[in-house]
C-alpha cells in the first residue's frame, strides 16, 4: 500500500508509537521502521517484558499496541477509533469493518495468553461475523508463541481482511441478483476458491 496517501496518526497514537520504537532501540539496539519486516524485533522485545508486573505490561502494551496499529493501518488501510475513554480500548477499524484492540493484542503477546480485562479478539460488523468465524476455524493450528505474536496477528488480519473484501464484493453481486451461499461464495464456485485452507498459517488455535 502507498503510505503517502494515509492520513497521519492521531497525535497521542503517534507519541505512543514513538515510545515503542525507543523502547526497542534501547533494549536491543535496532530500530523499528513501521513495517512488517521489523515486526519480529517487537515480538522479540515483548517476549522479554516481565509478565508478572501488571503496570509494566500495560505501559508497554499501550505503546507497542499503538506501533502495531500503525503497522496494520499502513499495510491494510483503515483508521483509529479513539472514542473510548481508555487508551487500552482504542481500536483499529479496517476498510472491511474488521476491527481489534492493538493494545489487547500487544498485552497478549507479552503474557502469551488472553486477558480478562483487555479485548484480545477481533470483531466485525454483524453480517460479516459469520465469515470471520468460518475463516478463523479453517486456519491451521499453530504454536502458542506464534498464535500470540504480533507477526502472527498481522498474518491473520491480512488473511481475514482479504476474505472479507471478497465477501463484500460478492454481497454486492448478490444485491445485483447473483446468488451467494452461506460461505460467501457464489453458488457453483469451486470449493478451493477463497476457503482459506492452508493460508494465513497463524491464528487457528494455539497448541502447546
Amino acid at each position: 500500500m502507498d503510505t503517502s496517501s494515509i492520513a497521519a496518526a492521531p497525535p497521542r497514537i503517534a507519541e505512543l508509537a514513538r515510545a515503542a520504537v525507543e523502547y526497542v532501540k534501547r533494549a536491543i539496539g535496532l530500530e523499528l521502521t513501521y513495517d512488517s519486516d521489523t515486526l519480529p524485533l517487537l515480538d522479540h522485545y515483548l517476549r522479554n517484558v516481565p509478565d508478572d508486573q501488571p503496570a509494566m505490561v500495560e505501559l508497554v502494551a499501550v505503546a507497542s499496541g499503538a506501533y502495531f496499529g500503525e503497522v496494520v493501518r499502513r499495510t491494510l488501510g483503515g483508521r483509529w477509533d479513539t472514542s473510548a475513554d481508555e487508551v487500552t480500548d482504542w481500536r483499529i477499524v479496517l476498510p472491511t469493518g474488521l476491527n481489534f484492540s492493538p493494545a489487547g493484542f500487544a498485552a497478549a503477546a507479552i503474557v502469551r495468553a488472553d486477558l480478562d480485562d483487555l479485548d484480545t479478539t477481533m470483531d466485525a460488523p454483524p453480517r460479516m461475523r459469520p465469515f470471520v468465524e468460518q475463516t478463523l476455524a479453517r486456519m491451521s493450528d499453530v504454536t502458542e508463541d506464534d498464535y500470540y505474536s504480533l507477526c502472527g496477528r498481522l498474518d491473520t488480519l491480512e488473511h481475514v481482511h482479504e476474505v472479507l473484501v471478497a465477501v463484500a464484493a460478492k454481497m454486492m453481486g448478490k444485491e445485483r441478483g447473483e446468488s451467494l451461499d452461506e460461505d460467501g461464495e457464489e453458488e457453483g464456485e469451486g470449493e478451493g476458491e477463497g476457503d482459506g485452507e492452508g493460508e494465513g498459517q497463524g491464528q487457528g488455535k494455539p497448541v502447546n
